[in-house]
């Protein structure tokens, strides 16, 4: 899968937006969760159990909906909840 590939499916699994920092033709492992977690999971928790093992070396920030990477202890659901605004 490729980084552009796997960001899209976070997106739509999980209604968080991250951005990889790979050149775009970078293939990375497939994002095959079906189930978003669980709002109360913070974001250094779900980085480091479902993103980061897919990826490798490469380095990701989650960008909320006012563009902003939030704090590794924000949960989940805040970070769901900027981009209804």
């Amino acid at each position: 899968m490729r980084v552009r590939d796997f960001e899209a499916a976070v997106l739509e699994i999980e209604h968080v937006a991250i951005r990889i920092r790979a050149p775009v033709n970078t293939e990375v492992g497939d994002y095959d969760y079906e189930r978003q977690a669980s709002g109360g999971t913070t974001v250094t928790s779900w980085l480091n159990t479902r993103i980061l093992p897919k990826l490798e070396d490469c380095k990701v920030s989650v960008v909320d909906g006012t563009g902003v990477s939030p704090n590794g202890r924000t949960q989940l659901a805040t970070v769901r909840a900027t981009y209804d605004n």
